[in-house]
């Protein structure tokens, strides 16, 4: 079997880096914060392995991908575009579809926008949530968790990154990829998110230092302000979401989460997913809870892989 290969193709506009092995039919791997490609180092032999082509993005504004400047060009409109073009650079009109965390945001809206283009879709850490008919975004993330919470402070241009400039890039990467506290993260009053959040002196089993430096070193090249555009899309994405109000996912799917993640245990999602309103808007869903905190790829690896092979062996042919 083929080693994993690494090119840059055009698509939607941008040039966009992908990790790719194997043959067989199309599956995306789609990464989320603050991660790249190679938070699927575990998937990616596997999936290929057992007859399946491989493709895992630096998504819009990470790694080796173009990362245009302003916050506009980081919709989901701009993301799906970005997948569509993944399939069409391939030749594929349709896909495995994939993803972690913002990941699984767009594979969602991938599935909502162009169900003609999704045999499946896995979604990992995030479930669906439909767009508030009321409230905008960003008023319900500061009356739920206050101006310390990570998702507001991340809003003004240029804060965050500030803020992150405090420390070298591994102790960023550290802060946030280690972190297990089942609180949300919200910093108390006058303080930075990245200031709150801890460096674990000892690293758990599932991540080396190497693979930490990994991060660190793209992140390096690339800086933060590409990732942190995706959190300052957040009003553009209520307004621009209103058209598909009222609308389901119809595509099979599947939902895995970890049941210490905190965004499992905030503002009522673990009821929200284990309840009937989710199955509403995602009528053909299949749940996967594992014991396990956000990056449950990584940390429980063989049993993501596991899930994701037997979720994608019912609908390959």
């Amino acid at each position: 079997m083929n080693e994993v290969t690494h090119q840059r193709i055009k698509t939607n506009g941008i040039w966009m880096h992908i990790a790719e092995q194997g043959t067989g039919p199309l599956v995306l791997l789609l990464h989320g914060f603050p991660e790249i490609w190679y938070s699927w180092r575990h998937q990616i032999g596997y999936l290929a392995k057992h007859g399946y082509h491989v493709v895992a993005p630096d998504m819009r504004g990470y790694g080796d991908t173009d990362s245009p400047l302003s916050p506009t060009s980081y919709s989901i409109q701009h993301l799906v575009g970005d997948l569509v073009g993944i399939l069409d650079h391939f030749g594929e009109q349709k896909a495995f579809v994939v993803g972690h965390d913002f990941g699984a945001v767009a594979a969602w809206h991938l599935s909502l926008f162009r169900p003609d283009r999704v045999k499946a879709l896995i979604a990992l850490s995030a479930p669906y949530f439909e767009r508030s008919s009321s409230t905008r975004d960003s008023e319900s993330v500061r009356r739920i968790f206050s101006d310390g919470c990570y998702v507001y402070q991340f809003q003004e241009p240029g804060r965050a990154e500030k803020s992150f400039a405090r420390y070298d890039y591994l102790t960023v990467m550290k802060k946030f990829l280690l972190y297990n506290k089942t609180d949300y993260l919200v910093a108390p009053p006058g303080m930075e998110i990245i200031d709150y959040l801890e460096t674990p002196a000892v690293l758990p089993p599932w991540i080396s230092e190497e693979d930490l430096q990994v991060y660190a070193e793209k992140f390096e090249e690339s800086g933060f302000t590409g990732a942190l555009n995706y959190f300052r899309t957040i009003e553009l994405h209520w307004e621009l979401m209103g058209p598909w109000q009222g609308s389901k996912i119809s595509v099979p799917s599947k939902l895995i989460v970890g049941d210490k993640d905190i965004g499992f245990e905030i503002v009522g999602t673990r009821e929200y997913v284990k309840g009937t309103v989710l199955k509403s808007l995602v009528p053909d869903l299949e749940v996967v809870i594992l014991d396990g905190h956000h990056f449950i790829q990584q940390e429980k690896a063989q049993e993501v892989s596991d899930e994701i092979l037997s979720f994608l062996r019912k609908f390959s042919t």
